[in-house]
C-alpha cells in the first residue's frame, strides 16, 4: 500500500511540475505576441498620423517623386512623395538577389553533389564568417573598394543602386547559400539513385532532379535574402548616396526607406509633420517585412504540399 502511495504522489507531483511548465510556456508565448502586437501597434499609430493628423493624401505620398518635408511645393502641401525611396529599395533588393541567386545555388551544389568534403572544410566555415561580420565592415569596404571602382568605370562619384547592389550581394549571400544547401540536402537521396539508375548523367541528375525538388525551399531561400536586403540600413546608406531622387540609373545616387529614416529621425521632433512621415516610411517596411513572411510561408506550404 505504501508503495502504490508513493507511486501516485510521484504521479501528483509529475503533474503539477508539468502544469506548471505549461503555464510558464503559455505566458512566454503570451508576452512574444504582446510585444509583436505592441510594436505594430505603436508604428501603425506613428505612420497613419501622416494621414489622419497632418491630412496627407496617401496616393500623395506613395506616388509622389519630390521629398522635402519642410518644404511646401506649388500647390501648397508639404513635399513626402515616398516614390524614389520605393523605387530605391525595391530596385536594389531584387537587383541583389539577382546576383546572388546564381552564386549561392553554385555554391550550395559543390557543397551538396560534387564535393561535400572539400565544401565542409572550406566553404561552410567562409560562410559562416561572413554572416558574423558586421554590416559596418561591408558598408566601410563597399565605401573604400566597390564605391571608388564604380567612379573609375562608369564615372559620376560613384554612389548609387549599383554599389548598393554589390555591397547587398556580398551580405545575403551566405544567408541564401545555408538555406540553399539546406534545401538540397533535404532532397531524398533516393532520387538521385534513381535517376543514375535509370541512366542519367550526374549533371542531368542534379539539374533535372535534385534542383527541380528543392525549388521550394531554393525559393525561400531567395525571399529570406530579399527581406534581408530590404531591411538592411547602414551599409546600404554608406554607398548609395542618400539622394531623395528618382532613380534614372544604377550610377547616379539614390536613396532607400532605411536610408532616410535612419538619417532622419534622429533630427526631427517627435509628433510634427517631418517625425510623422518618418514613422510612415517605418510602417511601410514593416508591412513589406510581413509580406515577406506571408510569402515564405506560402511557398513553404506549397512545398510541404508536394
Amino acid at each position: 500500500m505504501e508503495d502504490i502511495r508513493n507511486d501516485l504522489l510521484k504521479v501528483s507531483k509529475k503533474a503539477k511540475l508539468e502544469k506548471i511548465g505549461k503555464a510558464i510556456s503559455f505566458l512566454c508565448i503570451a508576452f512574444i505576441v504582446a510585444v509583436v502586437l505592441a510594436i505594430f501597434y505603436f508604428v501603425a499609430s506613428k505612420g497613419l498620423a501622416t494621414f489622419f493628423k497632418d491630412g496627407i493624401n496617401i496616393f500623395d505620398f506613395l506616388f509622389g517623386t519630390e521629398w522635402s518635408p519642410g518644404n511646401l511645393g506649388e500647390d501648397g502641401k508639404p513635399l513626402v512623395g515616398a516614390l524614389p525611396m520605393i523605387l530605391g529599395s525595391f530596385t536594389v533588393t531584387i537587383l541583389s538577389a539577382l546576383v546572388a541567386t546564381p552564386f549561392a545555388i553554385g555554391a550550395a551544389i559543390f557543397m551538396t553533389e560534387i564535393s561535400p568534403k572539400w565544401g565542409a572544410k572550406i566553404l561552410q566555415p567562409v560562410i559562416e564568417l561572413l554572416v558574423g561580420i558586421p554590416s559596418v565592415v561591408y558598408g566601410f569596404i563597399g565605401l573604400s573598394v566597390i564605391v571608388p571602382a564604380i567612379r573609375s568605370i562608369f564615372g559620376g562619384s560613384g554612389f548609387g543602386i549599383l554599389a548598393g547592389t554589390f555591397v547587398l550581394f556580398v551580405m545575403i549571400l551566405p544567408t541564401v547559400t545555408s538555406m540553399t544547401t539546406d534545401a538540397l540536402k533535404s532532397v531524398p537521396r533516393h532520387y538521385r539513385e534513381a535517376s543514375l539508375a535509370l541512366g542519367a548523367t550526374r549533371w542531368q541528375t542534379i539539374y533535372k532532379v535534385v534542383l527541380r525538388s528543392a525549388i521550394p525551399g531554393i525559393l525561400t531561400a531567395v525571399v529570406f535574402g530579399m527581406a534581408r536586403a530590404f531591411g538592411e540600413a547602414l551599409a546600404i546608406q554608406m554607398v548609395i548616396g542618400n539622394a531623395a531622387l528618382m532613380p534614372h540609373n544604377l550610377t547616379t545616387p539614390a536613396a532607400t526607406l532605411t536610408s532616410i529614416l535612419t538619417m532622419g529621425i534622429g533630427n526631427t521632433i517627435m509628433g510634427t509633420l517631418e517625425n510623422n512621415v518618418l514613422w510612415s516610411l517605418a510602417l511601410l517596411l514593416l508591412l513589406m517585412s510581413l509580406f515577406f513572411n506571408i510569402m515564405i510561408r506560402l511557398i513553404g506550404k506549397k512545398g510541404a504540399m508536394k
